[in-house]
């Protein structure tokens, strides 16, 4: 609820925004997804039926071999902007606001890292089976 006379929100909105963390779990996955949508992408086709298994472990191996690049640094580019736009709304889109949650940040790439390595894992698992 804003104060009156004003167009800025009530303070204790401000800092219920600020006191609650980053959600580091689905950034992280979100980043971690994006970047291997390659391998993903056709797996995902091919177990929903749409696509057939051979198909699928074909489109993988193409995307991965000729644009890896791509879909890592898309994955690095969208949690950038989902971190951005996070700080942004709690208004800490600062240098201090970013050293306030390094830790969290830490987190947030190691949890991408992790789903990429786990996902890129499991694809690759189930492309034996094509």
């Amino acid at each position: 609820m804003p104060d009156p006379g004003t167009d800025r929100p009530d303070r204790t909105v401000v800092e219920k925004q600020l006191s609650s963390p980053l959600a580091v779990g689905r950034i992280g996955v979100l980043g971690g997804l994006t970047g291997t949508g390659c391998c993903v992408g056709p797996t995902v086709l091919a177990l929903l039926g749409v696509v057939g298994a051979g198909t699928a472990f074909v489109w993988a191996n193409d995307l991965y071999d000729n644009y890896k690049w791509w879909f890592r640094l898309a994955g690095v580019a969208v949690m950038a902007a989902v971190v951005w736009w996070s700080l942004r709304r709690r208004q800490m889109c600062t240098l201090r606001g970013l050293r306030d949650v390094r830790s969290r940040l830490l987190v947030i790439a190691v949890v991408a890292v992790g789903t990429y390595v786990g996902l890129y894992a499991l694809t690759t698992w189930l492309g034996t089976f094509a």
